[in-house]
């Protein structure tokens, strides 16, 4: 897959990580998978890949099977023309835990990952038993307000606009992930290997267009979202982790909306929490997971 060294996929064969291609949804998607027990599905977002997860995917697989693939368009996913909204990645997600013969699955999302994990939860609470995610907003939901006060991220504008970034980003990709994978580590970086399986991921004009057309989508996703909630109520438990500099806004999103909802904010952590701090993440996401595991009685 794009970005593996030798250093990578030694790493991966100790956590004892397949790769596997799974159909869905009318794409091919790239999905790593590790250890058995009762299904944790693991969603990224930008600018990342399933490699996001290295530290966290080995602890967890002790005790789960745990499921990580690269979102529609990104690493070794099909670079699909559209499909792009939290709703049809949720479907997308919902194809690959029935390919993989998962009748229920916990579900952890980061960034654009937890919009579509979000949506799985509201429409399949059947599916997901439980439910953990950070660092993102869901739509228009009221509880950001103050995290909205000077507008959006600016990256958020830039991406948007059609055929903009992908044409003035080509021969500078790896300068511009870079400054993302610091910004989000509070200058500490991610390990050489991750961040070489990351820029390699990202660089030409598909991938770019693949990883904007995320953001392209973020309308059509708030209305989902919006529609989602004006029909019901999150049901799943659920936990929501914050850092910087989302901080507690997610949280504040759900807290009208949710059931079942325990919030934690990570202290001098960035926003890609898998990577800065992932023994903190160890610690909160076993204890939460282990909890609902006993639901999950059909065998795989």
């Amino acid at each position: 897959m794009p970005g593996t060294s030798p250093a990578s996929t030694s790493a991966r064969h100790r956590a004892g990580i397949v790769l596997r291609q799974i159909s869905t949804n009318g794409i091919q998607a790239n999905v790593a998978v590790a250890g058995t027990g009762p299904a944790v599905l693991l969603l990224h977002g930008f600018p990342h890949t399933w490699r996001l997860w290295t530290e966290i995917i080995g602890p967890l697989a002790g005790q789960h099977r745990v499921i990580a693939p690269d979102l529609r368009g990104l690493g070794a996913s099909t670079r699909a023309a559209g499909g792009y909204d939290a709703g049809t990645l949720a479907a997308d997600a919902e194809g690959i835990l029935d390919a993989l013969g998962e009748p229920t699955a916990a579900v952890v999302a980061i960034d654009a990952g937890t919009p579509v994990a979000f949506l799985l939860a509201m429409r399949r609470p059947d599916l997901v038993r439980r439910l953990v995610v950070m660092e993102s907003l869901l739509g228009s939901l009221p509880g950001a307000e103050d995290f909205l006060a000077g507008g959006p991220p600016w990256w958020f504008g830039f991406h948007s606009v059609p055929g903009l970034g992908e044409t003035v980003l080509i021969g500078h990709e790896a300068e511009y992930l870079d400054w993302f994978l610091a910004a989000g580590t509070h200058g500490r970086g991610v390990p050489p290997e991750i961040r070489d399986a990351f820029v390699s991921a990202y660089t030409g004009y598909d991938a770019l267009r693949c990883a904007f057309s995320h953001y392209r989508a973020t309308a059509t996703s708030a209305r989902q979202i919006s529609e989602a909630v004006a029909g019901g109520r999150l049901t799943v438990p659920t936990m929501a982790i914050g850092a910087h500099p989302v901080g507690r806004a997610l949280e504040q999103q759900l807290r009208p909306v949710a059931d079942d909802l325990a919030g934690h904010l990570v202290q001098d952590c960035g926003h890609i929490i898998p990577l800065d701090r992932p023994q903190e993440l160890l610690r909160l996401l076993p204890p939460f997971l282990a909890a609902g595991s006993r639901d999950r009685t059909l065998p795989r």
